[in-house]
């Protein structure tokens, strides 16, 4: 296969974006970004850093950032699995992209910036639930806002409600695979749900 390796000739394969399409882009949140981004509670968080890339979703159970102010938001780093990849990354290397998704909606909200990560007290308060805190928060200096094409969640029919789970490997068969057996199985599978209710905060 012949690799395509400057700029030119992926352009040629292309064409030129719409008007629309660079028309979107806005520096700050503006009245109606900020609608959409305040109504997702879920964003699929990228980072890059000297390790690699790095993908990460977050989910709320109401907005899953914080405006600071138009051209700031915070997004609480919930308990996960504590590797602390998204983290490091950005510790190491700024450059943040989050993709903010509504239920039902197949329109996508993208922000492109930098981050950087605070444990102040008092930021860190106003994310409280069930009287838990989250360990840091990440601050997200906003570049750009804009739009993505809905065609990805259209093609997939991401909002249908259909349930296409069935027959896919547990987390606990994956583990066990990976590990030849010393970690995972139907014992993780069984304690997962129950250990998760506890420690979702």
């Amino acid at each position: 296969m012949e690799k395509i390796e400057t700029i030119s000739a992926l352009e040629a394969l292309y064409g030129t974006p719409g008007v629309a399409a660079l028309r979107k882009v806005s520096d700050h949140l503006t009245p109606l970004y900020r609608k959409w981004i305040m109504a997702s509670r879920l964003c699929m968080v990228s980072t890059v850093g000297p390790e690699g890339t790095d993908g990460s979703p977050r989910g709320d159970e109401g907005p899953v950032v914080l405006e600071l102010d138009p051209k700031r938001l915070a997004l609480p780093d919930w308990r996960g699995n504590q590797r602390l990849d998204t983290l490091r990354n950005i510790v190491a290397d700024g450059r943040i992209s989050c993709m903010f998704m509504v239920a039902g909606s197949n329109n996508v909200v993208r922000v492109n910036g930098t981050a950087w990560i605070t444990a102040d007290a008092d930021l860190r308060a106003r994310f409280e639930t069930n009287g838990r805190q989250p360990a840091t928060v990440i601050i997200i200096d906003i570049a750009e806002v804009y739009s993505q094409c809905a065609r990805a969640l259209m093609r997939a029919q991401t909002w249908l409600g259909d349930d296409l789970s069935e027959g896919l490997p547990t987390i606990g068969e994956i583990l066990a695979e990976v590990s030849d057996g010393a970690e995972g199985g139907t014992a993780y599978d069984a304690a997962w749900g129950p250990r998760a209710a506890k420690t979702m905060w």
